[in-house]
């Protein structure tokens, strides 16, 4: 093989000096969301945090890994990739959150068919972003270049975060008790869930344009899809610490049934009340142009509720008053009985499906 015709890296697909780049664009937005626990910069081989162990008697970590899903269909689309960044610290950080777990960091994985520095930059920006929302650092990640895997402008986002709390402070089934009372609060649309089914009713069987503007939402359906997850983290570490929060659940994939379940005991049911709140607009859009019925909707979205929280009955005041000085949108939701079949589901929506 001649000089001339030597394979090289970048001929195979791969550009080393457009990651060097797109690193140097990370570098502020890294900055920006960051805590002061954390040692070095950006661009070592590994994050390092330094655990302040004088803050806990008994420390314990809690971890959650997730990803965006086909709502980076909709970014990929519109050319607009910051608010999915967003949506990816949500999805994490609210899962540790369900434990009691302040959120300390978080590391990122993108995988892209081609390196693209200005749109990585935008990827990391609204990471970033909801880093800061979040309370956590944004300790680093991983950006890798999938040539003849994936399409030039295809990417996919994943990350992985750590919180900590306190052994004793620690959320869960264990503490729920009968008459606790179940507490809303609003999500501030899809949220990251059930965009497989979104996108085949306003986009296959709809044919609706992303950049139309659509009277029942007020704004763009482009603008609707890319509504970024409301993080809820701080505010659920401030209602924990001013009120006796049992445990959360975070709604997503499954609806609000079925994530409330996974944080209720045998022998105690959850019961809702459908009645409490009226979903927002895209869901009666989603529903009525895909004819889907309304059991469908409430096991595929989160109707509107976005994290759910169980409190101690005289705490009920409090919790709705610490959540609504955070402008939460917040209400009783339901509460906590003896189960009448200790094997039943430990969560049933009751009251007549919403109307679509």
């Amino acid at each position: 093989m001649s000089e001339s015709a030597s394979a090289t890296y970048a001929a195979a697909g791969v550009d080393i000096e457009a990651g060097d780049q797109a690193v140097e664009l990370l570098r502020p937005h890294a900055e920006r969301a960051s805590r002061p626990e954390v040692l070095g910069g950006v661009g070592g081989f590994a994050g390092l945090f330094q655990l302040k162990l004088d803050r806990w008697k008994e420390p314990v970590l809690a971890s959650s890994t997730d990803g965006v899903g086909t709502k980076i269909a909709v970014a990929q689309a519109l050319d607009k990739h910051d608010t999915v960044g967003v949506d990816l610290v949500a999805m994490v950080v609210d899962d540790l959150v369900v434990t009691g777990a302040e959120p300390l960091f978080l590391q990122d994985y993108i995988a892209v068919g081609k390196v693209l520095p200005s749109k990585i930059e935008a990827l990391v920006a609204g990471i970033a972003e909801g880093c800061v929302q979040a309370g956590c650092a944004l300790l680093g990640g991983e950006t890798a270049e999938h040539p003849g895997m994936m399409g030039e402008h295809d990417y996919d986002l994943s990350a992985t975060g750590v919180g900590v709390v306190e052994a004793a402070a620690l959320l869960g089934p264990e503490r729920v008790r009968p008459s606790d009372v179940v507490i809303a609060m609003g999500s501030s649309g899809l949220h990251s869930n059930g965009y497989s089914l979104a996108r085949h009713v306003l986009l296959d069987i709809a044919r609706m344009p992303l950049d139309g503007h659509v009277e029942e939402l007020g704004r763009t359906l482009g603008e609707e899809l890319l509504e970024p997850t409301r993080i809820y983290a701080r505010d659920c570490l401030a209602l924990a610490a001013e009120a006796e929060v049992r445990t959360f659940a975070h709604v997503t994939g499954g609806g609000l049934v079925a994530n409330l379940a996974r944080v209720m005991p045998r022998g105690l049911v959850a019961t809702l009340e459908r009645g409490t709140w009226t979903p927002a607009p895209v869901f009666a859009l989603i529903a009525q142009i895909g004819r889907v019925a309304a059991v469908e909707m409430e096991k595929t979205f989160n109707m509107g509720v976005g994290m759910v929280a169980v409190v101690a009955p005289e705490d009920v005041d409090r919790a709705l008053a610490v959540l609504t000085a955070r402008h939460i949108p917040a209400w009783v939701l339901g509460d906590v009985r003896p189960a009448d079949d200790p094997d039943g589901p430990r969560a049933v929506l009751d009251g007549h499906h919403p109307r679509f």
